[in-house]
């Protein structure tokens, strides 16, 4: 535990090093700090802070920098949130008047972007009970077939079937409306109830044809569920902090692209109560050791469905960057739950 006067120069030394980018002085944090405290003492209590791992000194430097410890610890105890101005919420609210889900998550990812102009994540809501509206077969060779999926919120999903028998452009007429007059609308584990039973009434390859569709459309809805909307990247590219390393950066960049990774860092985010907050190697990939990522999960009619995150360097203004984020998932929560 760390007493009052400490916790005050690590809180303003890691407010100095966020506002400057320049490693803190016991001259500045006399300054800043408000203690009436000697050079002399000040430099005994960095030293403390230095020993157990809040803050470091860089080689070309008498001053100090945050450590990610230092950050945890100022992020958990010390950081004074700055609330949006109404105003503020107001332009966020705005332009998040979407009536498509896609496009929704596309522009929250933007948005997130622009305004904190660091990387930005927003991932694809979950399909709670995944249907479908409407599905086509396309033949597109003599054992291959377009399987085209259009969900009830519009968006459209294309699997290719490969058969082991042709199938004439009627018999995949007949299979198609068979499809479309039974299970539209119905949820897939409803759809899976009645398969059995109802393909019976069909001819053998028709039903065979029916059977490797929904297997192909309850793929395709569970793999849509895993797609996130990542903005901003190039931002990143001018925070010095990390430009200053490019072979970093590909690293990071190769990361947001493989998905799987980081899809299970934001997975960990949406069983979280509101924000949370991964700094350096907390978040347990490589390529983030030197970043931190600041996420909440939104919802739909209070079951949580996504996460949106932003990614930045450790020296980011987390009082700025949290609730930003926090109104962010609150608000693609509300203009979700707006479209039903």
């Amino acid at each position: 535990m760390l007493n009052e006067r400490a916790r005050i120069l690590l809180k303003t030394l890691v407010e100095r090093y966020i506002e400057d980018g320049e490693p803190v002085g016991s001259r500045s944090l006399a300054k800043f700090s408000g203690l009436d405290l000697s050079p002399a003492s000040i430099r005994n209590i960095m030293a403390d802070l230095e020993e157990m791992g809040y803050i470091a000194s860089p080689h070309t430097s008498a001053g100090r920098v945050p450590t990610p410890r230092g950050y945890r610890l100022f992020v958990d105890t010390l950081l004074t949130v700055r609330p949006l101005a109404d105003i503020e919420i107001s332009h966020l609210e705005g332009q998040l008047q979407v009536d498509n889900t896609q496009r929704l998550v596309t522009s929250a990812s933007h948005l997130l972007s622009d305004i904190t102009r660091f990387a930005s994540v927003v991932v694809a809501p979950r399909r709670r009970n995944p249907a479908f509206r409407h599905i086509e077969f396309l033949r597109l060779s003599e054992n291959r077939i377009l399987l085209i999926i259009v969900t009830p919120e519009g968006d459209v999903q294309n699997r290719i079937l490969v058969t082991d028998r042709p199938y004439t452009a009627s018999q995949l007429i007949e299979a198609a409306n068979f499809i479309n007059q039974n299970y539209a609308g119905l949820e897939l584990d409803e759809i899976h109830r009645r398969l059995k039973a109802e393909l019976q009434k069909l001819h053998g390859d028709i039903s065979q044809l029916m059977t490797r569709a929904l297997e192909a459309g309850t793929q395709a809805m569970g793999d849509s569920a895993g797609d996130y909307v990542i903005s901003g990247e190039r931002h990143l590219l001018d925070v010095a902090d990390l430009s200053g390393n490019m072979d970093s950066l590909r690293r990071l960049f190769a990361l947001f692209e493989q998905k799987t990774g980081f899809l299970q860092l934001l997975e960990l985010s949406s069983h979280a109560q509101g924000v949370k907050i991964f700094i350096g190697g907390e978040s347990g990939l490589v390529p983030l050791d030197e970043c931190s990522v600041v996420t909440a999960p939104y919802e739909v009619d209070g079951q949580v469905v996504g996460t949106v995150g932003v990614i930045g360097p450790t020296r980011m203004a987390y009082e700025r960057i949290i609730p930003i984020v926090d109104i962010t998932a609150k608000l693609l929560s509300s203009a979700l739950s707006n479209q039903k």
